[in-house]
């Protein structure tokens, strides 16, 4: 049912050719790929094989790394990609994890040029999703773009995938712990929004991860195939739902933080879901340490206890405190007390903050 705004979402071994074919079925004659050095080395040369064999035209827009060899979705490689798109484009391809798709999305909405998602690694959920997180003048920012057309996914090129990517992938399911508490919060508190056919669908696949830990850590092709569905299924959520918050919530922003600050400073980038990772531990230590001064309390119950959290991040390989990260205590207590600035959404972490708690 969640599917029906996306045409075709495949993930199998054909992937590719499947993607070619449907390429041909919408008549299309001109493909822009937009990856980067790596992704397309892991999936695009593959994919464009199958695209000649069909006898479609393909160019290759390939995002140039910063000086810290970090490719991030900002305006340099987005202004990059756009140069590429000239008239005769029917389609772009996003070859790559969440920043190759966030510039290519965002490109797609304002060209009015159907994308579709070919995802290299298990490694975030945003893959569906109409979200597009963007750096601006250094600033994170999420702009509401377009969602792919279609996806395929090469269950061999995902299981190929570093291991970090993988664990960064089940972080960032492990957040919907935390996301879907403050959801919950938001709406009953301060009357947010809510859709419980999208809340029950995050809980459903993260609840199946959580259950298929092994087969995930073990990056067995059964544990590769739920990871992958239950980042597809939450992107397809937050579609539903028109919005992140079913995926979203004050661990998100830690992590938000967290990066603009490293970008301020000039470091070297850290994936998505190992931010959110180590900051979905540290935000459901605070919560359930705040639980008894926290309205609605019944929210808290949802999220585990931090040791588990932890127990289920380590077992994955994935980042379990900012420290893993190389983030200071001093930049972890400045994110505490300003983070939930960021959005404007009712989360604890707010609420916290807001009543001095």
């Amino acid at each position: 049912m969640t599917r029906s705004s996306i045409e075709k979402i495949v993930i199998e071994r054909d992937a590719f050719k499947q993607c070619a074919n449907y390429a041909v079925d919408k008549k299309w004659k001109n493909i822009l790929i937009v990856a980067d050095e790596k992704t397309q080395k892991a999936a695009g040369d593959k994919l464009t094989e199958q695209l000649h064999a069909t006898s479609l035209a393909v160019r290759i827009c390939l995002i140039e790394p910063d000086r810290n060899g970090d490719v991030k979705a900002d305006e340099v490689s987005i202004v990059q990609a756009l140069i590429d798109i000239n008239e005769e484009t029917d389609a772009l391809f996003a070859v790559g994890s969440g920043t190759i798709h966030d510039i290519t999305r965002f490109c797609s909405d304002k060209t009015g040029i159907p994308f579709i998602s070919i995802p290299t690694a298990p490694s975030v959920d945003g893959f569906t999703s109409v979200g597009a997180p963007l750096i601006v003048r250094g600033m994170k920012k999420t702009f509401k773009a377009a969602s792919p057309r279609a996806l395929f996914a090469d269950i061999t090129v995902l299981m190929n995938a570093p291991d970090e990517m993988v664990a960064a992938g089940f972080g960032d399911m492990m957040a919907k712990f935390t996301s879907l508490a403050d959801w919950k919060f938001g709406y009953a508190t301060a009357g947010e929004p809510y859709l419980e056919e999208a809340a029950a669908i995050t809980e459903r696949v993260l609840n199946h991860c959580v259950e298929n830990i092994d087969q995930i850590s073990r990056k067995e092709e059964a544990g590769i195939r739920i990871l992958m569905d239950a980042l597809i299924e939450s992107g397809l959520a937050m579609l539903m739902f028109g919005q992140s918050h079913p995926a979203s919530g004050g661990e998100h922003h830690l992590s938000h933080y967290w990066e603009m600050n490293f970008i301020r400073e000039g470091r070297p980038q850290v994936l998505h879901g190992a931010k959110v990772a180590a900051a979905t531990a540290l935000i459901a230590r605070l919560y359930k340490e705040k639980a008894e001064k926290l309205p609605n309390q019944n929210v808290i119950k949802f999220i585990p206890y931090p040791d588990d959290i932890t127990r289920i991040l380590e077992k994955v390989g994935a980042p379990t405190k900012p420290a893993d990260l190389g983030i200071e205590p001093e930049l972890v207590e400045a994110s505490l007390k300003e983070a939930h600035m960021l959005r404007d959404r009712y989360t604890m972490l707010r609420y916290i903050n807001e009543q001095g708690l």
